[in-house]
C-alpha cells in the first residue's frame, strides 16, 4: 500500500455486507481519515495512547483525547469507554480494551472488546463506526483470527438490533485487509 501524505494509493476497492438491517464495510486506509460518528481505539486498561493506532488518534485528534481518557481509567481489560474526538472528523473516540501493561490479548478479549465498543456505540446513539483490527498491532494477534472474531460479534450485534447503519473495519495494510475480506465472505 502507497501513502503519499494523508491520501492512500494502490487500495483495493472496499467491500460490504448487509447485515440485519445495517452493513459491515471493509476498506484499506487510516481509520482517523474516515467520516463516522465514532471510532474506536485499541486500548490497554489504562487508556495511555502511546505507538499504533493510539498514537495515529493522539497525533490527529489531540492531546486531549488521551487526558480525557486517562481520566476514565482504568478500564478492566474487555470494556470499553468513550471521549470526545478532539480534532477528528468523528464526534467520539471509542477506547476498546484489547491489553493490560502485560500486552497480552487473545480471541476472548478481542470479542468482549469489540461487544463493548459496539455497546457503547449504541449508548451513544451512532449511526456508524470504525473500527481497527483490534489486538494485531502490539498485541501480535493474528489479523485472520481477529477478523473472524469481530465480524462474527458485529454481525450478531447488528442482527440483534442496533442504532448503528454502519460499521467500517479500517484496515491499513492490504494483508489485514484481504484476512477481513475472507472473513466477511464467511460470515453465515
Amino acid at each position: 500500500m502507497g501513502v503519499a501524505g494523508d491520501a492512500v494509493t494502490d487500495v483495493p476497492t472496499a467491500r460490504e455486507r448487509g447485515v440485519g438491517s445495517a452493513r459491515i464495510r471493509i476498506v484499506c486506509g487510516d481509520v482517523t481519515l474516515l467520516a463516522v460518528d465514532g471510532i474506536v481505539n485499541a486500548a490497554n486498561d489504562r487508556l495511555w495512547m502511546g505507538g499504533g493506532v493510539a498514537g495515529a488518534i493522539k497525533r490527529r485528534g489531540g492531546p486531549e483525547i488521551e487526558r480525557e481518557a486517562i481520566a476514565l481509567g482504568p478500564v478492566p481489560i474487555g470494556g470499553a469507554v468513550a471521549t470526545a474526538a478532539g480534532r477528528l472528523g468523528a464526534r467520539y473516540v471509542i477506547h476498546a480494551v484489547t491489553m493490560g501493561q502485560d500486552l497480552a490479548t487473545g480471541a476472548g478479549i478481542i470479542r468482549e472488546a469489540t461487544r463493548s465498543a459496539l455497546r457503547v456505540a449504541d449508548s451513544l446513539g451512532l449511526r456508524s463506526v470504525a473500527f481497527p483490527a483490534l489486538g494485531t498491532g502490539v498485541g501480535g494477534f493474528p489479523s485472520a483470527r481477529a477478523a473472524a472474531v469481530m465480524l462474527q460479534e458485529t454481525a450478531a450485534h447488528l442482527r440483534a438490533g442496533s442504532s448503528l447503519d454502519e460499521v467500517v473495519f479500517a484496515l491499513y495494510d492490504v494483508a489485514a485487509y484481504d484476512a477481513f475480506v475472507v472473513a466477511l465472505d464467511a460470515l453465515v
